[in-house]
């Protein structure tokens, strides 16, 4: 599954005038670049609005409905190379120095989006002060709020994954089918599930699944993620959703020489449905 930047099923809004769609590099790109975007994949639609909302039942009277919602969040970056350098490069590796510059860039932007998606943050003093604020969006660890363990340096272990997968699984009718962690956590698991508890055992080819009583995980390794957390996510329950008309896209500017400019634009959200569906371990032990 890859992430293109754009909503399965869009409302039949177009890009603006002039303006390039990079889809098809974005999906090239997040599977290796962003790996938990890469794992949940393209949303089913797109936000119609900058402050994009959702309703959620309330626990024990499902007659009651309550409004959540997130800002979009805009990902920017400009984009130039001289005319000459768009016909040839000195060594005669590039054909297109322009379109060179658009992947790197467009690079550094999916990596940015999936570090708002894991670490985002509204602004303190709010979205419509004076100054104006810029505009962000909440990411998922700033979300999660009720299935929340910290470790105490503890490190990562068998029995608590197994805790936690469990606690979700009782008090919600999520099933968690994403584990995140970063490399130092990536590790620990390794040690555990191909040793089955014999320190002596040679570790054995990596781990990518993990199989517990209450449901099949896959294992996302990011670099977005800090190293002491792990994160137990139901894939179903998340969407990072593009604005309508504001997927990740080229728009040509105009140019005061002898050079080619443009800027790539994007906005984004991240719907997290029925928060205590997923879970978070904090504070474990990286040494």
């Amino acid at each position: 599954m890859a992430f293109t930047g754009k909503a399965t099923y869009s409302s039949g809004m177009t890009l603006p005038d002039g303006a390039e769609d990079i889809s098809d590099i974005v999906g090239i790109i997040s599977p290796f670049t962003a790996p938990l975007l890469g794992a949940l994949g393209d949303p089913l639609r797109e936000a119609t609005s900058s402050r994009h909302e959702w309703l959620e039942d309330v626990p024990g009277d499902w007659k009651e409905r309550i409004r959540c919602g997130n800002y979009t969040q805009v990902f920017t970056a400009t984009v130039e190379a001289s005319v000459g350098g768009t016909a040839h490069t000195p060594d005669g590796s590039l054909s297109d120095e322009l379109d060179f510059q658009k992947q790197e860039r467009l690079r550094e932007m999916i990596c940015d989006l999936e570090n708002s998606l894991i670490n985002g943050g509204q602004p303190t003093n709010g979205q419509h002060t004076n100054p104006p604020v810029v505009r962000k969006m909440n990411g998922i660890r700033t979300l999660l709020k009720s299935n929340v363990t910290d470790a105490s340096g503890k490190e990562l272990d068998e029995e608590q994954i197994t805790v936690m997968i469990r606690r979700i699984w009782e008090t919600s009718d999520g099933n968690v089918d994403l584990i995140v962690v970063g490399g130092f956590q990536k590790r620990k698991i390794n040690e555990f599930c191909a040793r089955g508890g014999n320190p002596d055992k040679a570790l054995d080819p990596i781990v990518t699944i993990y199989e517990s009583d209450f449901g099949i995980c896959r294992i996302v390794t990011t670099r977005w993620l800090p190293q002491d957390v792990a994160l137990f996510l139901d894939s179903s329950r998340i969407s990072v959703l593009p604005l309508a008309g504001r997927s990740f896209h080229f728009k040509p500017l105009a140019s005061a020489g002898d050079y080619e400019c443009g800027e790539l634009i994007g906005e984004y959200t991240l719907e997290l449905k029925n928060e205590v569906a997923h879970g978070i371990i904090h504070n474990l032990a990286v040494q």
